[in-house]
């Protein structure tokens, strides 16, 4: 039986921030025009839908950006076509047909460049379904900053967390951080594509972010990965480490009244939810405030037939929100 082309891993010999940023802004104008939308699914969802016999090849723009399926060069503008070749943002596959090496997603109608599926690569951008209850939790969670605020958003991938917020209160001065320089990116990109001038900094902690925040908002890896991708792997503490560890070091970069809002997952072990009480240890005595909600009780439910969640009943999606007291 013929390979899914999609199921193979894109060629992506050189990085994505070698390519002329131009040539992404035009991708994007062109599917802005035409009312281009997509939701990012699962991993698991999105191979369910590319193994179905009609999805073999390309039909649409959502075909092509969205599901990462193979296309024949007709199928594209001859203008477009020919620009996103010249730039490398398609690559040709041996059978003579072409795959993108991004996927543009919508969130709250705006657009965001990420990797193209499947997301194997060590430094893959990452864009799920996490993304969509990260941006709404954002907005349920924020206080009005003030006129000089100043926004943070830590590991920020495709930059949804941080360019939500700040399309929200455009006063506001953002800054994506992230240790995938190819995450920094497009996440620039993203940002300016929402008329955002936003600083990047490259950083493995939050601690390497110069200055405070009145705002910082986090969506760190929360999966035990096997193969220690930085954008899933979470560490120890069945995948929570990163999480705790984000959390306390925000909470010291937050300026007075400042909040800190994470969307994370949990594994439960046992009926315990492992992350909660090691959070509120570590905050309890320096001087901030910790909302903690559940958000969904079960995803990524096909991680538990996995080894390495032997002993896991469930992964819950889980927000938090540190508010430091005035001074």
């Amino acid at each position: 039986m013929a390979q899914i082309l999609a199921e193979r891993p894109i060629d992506t010999a050189s990085p994505l921030r070698d390519i002329d940023p131009a040539a992404f802004h035009d991708l994007l104008d062109r599917l802005d025009r035409a009312a281009y939308r997509f939701v990012t699914v699962t991993p698991a969802s999105h191979a369910h839908v590319v193994a179905r016999p009609d999805r073999r090849q390309a039909g649409s723009l959502r075909d092509i950006f969205g599901w990462s399926l193979p296309f024949d060069p007709g199928k594209l503008p001859p203008p477009l076509f020919a620009s996103l070749g010249r730039a490398g943002i398609i690559v040709e596959r041996d059978d003579g047909r072409f795959v993108s090496r991004v996927r543009v997603s919508s969130v709250h109608d705006a657009l965001f460049l990420h990797s193209a599926y499947p997301t194997t690569a060590r430094d893959a951008v990452f864009l799920g379904p996490d993304s969509y209850r990260f941006a709404d939790l954002i907005l349920a969670r924020m206080a009005p900053p003030g006129p000089d605020a100043r926004i943070l958003d830590y590991a920020a991938g495709a930059g949804v967390g941080g360019i939500t917020a700040a399309i929200a209160h455009r006063q506001a001065r953002l800054t994506l951080a992230d240790i995938n320089t190819d995450a920094l990116f497009l996440a620039a990109i993203n940002a300016a594509r929402a008329g955002l001038d936003a600083d990047v900094v490259h950083a493995a902690t939050p601690t390497d972010v110069a200055g405070t925040f009145d705002l910082i908002v986090t969506h760190p890896p929360f999966m035990i990965d096997p193969g220690a991708r930085a954008y899933r792997d979470g560490g120890d503490l069945h995948g929570a480490r990163l999480s705790l560890d984000w959390v306390v070091a925000g909470a010291g970069k937050l300026a007075p009244g400042g909040r800190l809002i994470l969307h994370t997952g949990v594994a439960i072990v046992d009926g315990e939810d492992v992350l909660r009480p090691h959070l509120e240890g570590a905050l309890a005595g320096t001087g901030c405030s910790l909302w903690y909600h559940e958000l969904d009780p079960d995803i990524f439910g096909e991680e538990l037939a996995t080894p390495a969640y032997a002993d896991v009943e469930r992964i819950a999606a889980v927000g938090a929100c540190v508010v430091r007291g005035d001074r």
